[in-house]
């Protein structure tokens, strides 16, 4: 049987409203308009968490980040546990089927060797393991590396190598273009796991790139510049398979782990520079929030003869679901036990592409607990990013109708707040073994 090739492509602190194809007006995603013109793109998929770490188990596990065993952002030290060993990732299951896999990119599941891309199922691992670096130096400069000395953060497989001065979003994308060419000339099909660090601070763009955006304040210039260069990378991605004649045998899935970032970590010297991190178009909250704007993500599925054409799909999915779909689109079963659900009859045309394998979705992230039923949505404790509690402890908002939670109905809607409080408290208990508090 002639599997089906897959793509991941997975940004990083990407806003919904940061793509052209998602009402951008500042930055042109043409090769992403493209994609998704060539499939479908979702309105209401969701990260499992509005953090790095977290919504990457997720969706390499297909399982809540509470049971993959990652719940928090994990840091840069060398030796930091994380992805535990005994948790069956995607790209372990294909390499179980035959496929060649690699990941070329950020990691941030843990620096550990036993926590290693090659450890999880990846033949070959380009990129970093911590959760950001410098997109010239590729050296990890902030906190978490221990607060002493920066770390240097690039490797290939087990070996540390070093590419100084060369622009790390455009090193990506070469790197995943030699593996397609390479791994095309064989006979197994493919995984690629491309996790761009874009547009996750510092901000660092090439001159080539600022120049499309010169109309814009610097701040949005950098921002639409990374962007960019994510969309060019895209396009030669597409370029390469179709080159080698495969693209139309790959489902490509493309979306971001969180919401846009208004952290104030983009400094070097000791200055707090805040910046502009994204947009998430008309929703509430940043990156750290469990309101839309954290969790919701542009999304977008291709995969030419199976899925049809320009379609949106408004059904609530999660990431974790991407694991079972993109498996069933390559003929193949899930492992059991996953938390995840497979869209493939909602983009494939023979369900209601509006419907949902959920009966309900949850997240919970650094005391706050958010579940979402149907279009009624009610977040316990809830904050803006980091550090910007609401006022409302309980905020209950219908989705459909205030796609913003701007305003809390839980006092219109009473029965429905404590029975939406009473599932979430529920959940929270079952995955984490513990019960809920905001603390």
């Amino acid at each position: 049987m002639n599997r089906k090739n897959i793509i991941i492509i997975y940004c990083d602190d990407l806003g919904y409203g940061d793509l052209s194809c998602y009402g951008s007006d500042t930055v042109r995603t043409p090769h992403l308009d493209d994609l998704a013109a060539g499939g479908v793109r979702f309105t209401n998929l969701y990260s499992n968490s509005p953090v790095c770490s977290p919504s990457r188990a997720s969706l390499l596990t297909g399982l809540y980040p509470a049971k993959a065993g990652v719940t928090g952002i994990l840091g840069g030290k060398r030796g930091t546990h994380g992805l535990p060993a005994a948790k069956t990732t995607i790209a372990a299951a294909l390499k179980a089927h035959g496929y060649s896999t690699a990941l070329v990119g950020k990691w941030h599941l843990g620096t550990a060797a036993d926590n290693s891309p090659n450890a999880h199922g990846f033949d070959e691992f380009f990129g970093f393991k911590a959760g950001c670096i410098d997109y010239y130096s590729h050296i990890f400069y902030w906190e978490q590396a221990g607060g002493v000395n920066p770390v240097h953060d690039l490797w290939h497989n087990g070996e540390e190598v070093w590419e100084n001065g060369r622009y790390m979003t455009e090193m990506i994308t070469e790197k995943a273009v030699h593996f397609i060419e390479r791994e095309t000339a064989g006979q197994r099909p493919f995984f690629l796991y491309v996790p761009y660090n874009a547009p996750h601070y510092p901000m660092h763009a090439p001159a080539k790139y600022m120049e499309r955006f010169a109309h814009l304040p610097w701040d949005r210039q950098v921002m639409a510049a990374m962007i960019s260069a994510v969309d060019d990378g895209v396009g030669e991605l597409v370029a390469a398979l179709k080159r080698q004649g495969v693209y139309e045998n790959t489902a490509i899935f493309f979306s971001s782990d969180n919401g846009p970032s208004v952290e104030a970590r983009n400094w070097l010297d000791g200055t707090e520079d805040l910046y502009y991190g994204g947009s998430a178009g008309i929703f509430k909250g940043h990156k750290g929030s469990l309101f839309e704007g954290g969790v919701r993500e542009p999304a977008i599925l291709s995969c030419p003869g199976v899925i049809p054409t320009n379609q949106v799909n408004d059904g609530t999915a999660m990431m974790m679901d991407m694991f079972p779909t993109l498996l069933e689109l390559a003929g193949l079963p899930a492992p059991e036990g996953i938390d995840g659900r497979s869209l493939h009859a909602a983009v494939t045309g023979t369900s209601e592409a509006a419907s949902s394998p959920h009966e309900e979705v949850y997240w919970e992230y650094n005391g706050q607990l958010a579940v979402r039923k149907g279009d009624w949505k009610l977040v316990l404790n809830g904050r803006l990013d980091f550090g910007r509690p609401v006022p409302d402890a309980v905020h209950l908002s219908n989705v459909q109708d205030d796609p913003g939670e701007r305003v809390n109905v839980k006092d219109q809607h009473p029965d429905m707040a404590e029975q939406l409080t009473a599932l979430a408290k529920a959940w929270y208990e079952q995955v984490a073994g513990i019960e809920y508090t905001s603390s």
